[in-house]
């Protein structure tokens, strides 16, 4: 009974996580927020809202009972170490910009299909990189706590592109979506692959968002074993 006690912050967690993750996928629901209380503050408190229940979700893996599914390894730190960058990369350039096919996007009425910017690498990025967080963090927390949180994490970016696709392509209409998407694919690099997207020169815009995201990792390195009591870098 103890034993079954220890895991109840972490399942009130993750419980409360995945229900406040809900609303975006009730479309009435959000609409009735957004009316009660705008646009803007209702992405402002649901964007804060996730954010704590992502630290309290992280917190509560750490605390639960350790249950061992694979040896931790030195070498498993080199995963997060490579693939983070990508990730943050990946955020920063998605975050705010034109995107009618994702979330995350803003201005998207000044999306060009045919210089989809970041859509081009592949058109969820966020998504990407809430995947490529969660499965990097996979390898060095073998444990059944971190194995359900990053598992699930890596189950909802999956399901997020498959759903968003499906929503897209219905309300525009198949041959809208063709349009929008001539130039994108769920696969990173793809559409760059099989010749359907061509990069043009970097903006200065696009470089400062490399250059922020750049910055955020290296804090993120400098606050990581502050805030979760583990260094990043491998030894």
């Amino acid at each position: 009974m103890a034993a079954i006690l220890d895991w109840t912050p972490f399942t009130v967690a993750f419980v409360l996580f995945l229900a406040s993750h809900a609303v975006p996928a009730r479309p009435a629901l959000r609409a009735r927020l957004v009316r009660a209380l705008g646009e803007r503050v209702y992405l402002l408190l649901y964007a804060g809202l996730s954010v704590v229940l992502l630290g309290w979700l992280i917190v509560a893996a750490a605390r639960a009972p350790f249950v061992p599914l694979w040896t931790f390894e030195p070498w498993q730190l080199r995963v997060p170490a490579i693939v983070m960058p990508v990730a943050i990369l990946l955020a920063a350039c998605a975050l705010g910009a034109p995107n009618p096919l994702s979330f995350g996007g803003a201005r998207n009425e000044r999306f060009d299909p045919a210089a989809p910017g970041v859509a081009g690498v592949v058109r969820h990025p966020l998504l990407w990189a809430i995947g490529l967080w969660a499965a990097s963090h996979l390898v060095p927390n073998g444990d059944l706590a971190h194995v359900l949180l990053f598992g699930v994490f890596i189950a909802m970016a999956v399901a997020g592109m498959v759903a968003l696709d499906r929503r897209h392509r219905r309300r525009c209409g198949e041959a809208r979506w063709r349009v929008l998407a001539q130039a994108t694919s769920n696969m990173p690099l793809g559409s760059l692959l099989d010749g359907r997207w061509h990069p043009g020169r970097p903006t200065a815009g696009l470089l400062l968002r490399v250059v922020l995201g750049l910055s955020v990792w290296i804090v993120l390195l400098a606050l990581h074993p502050i805030v979760i009591g583990v260094s990043p870098l491998p030894h």
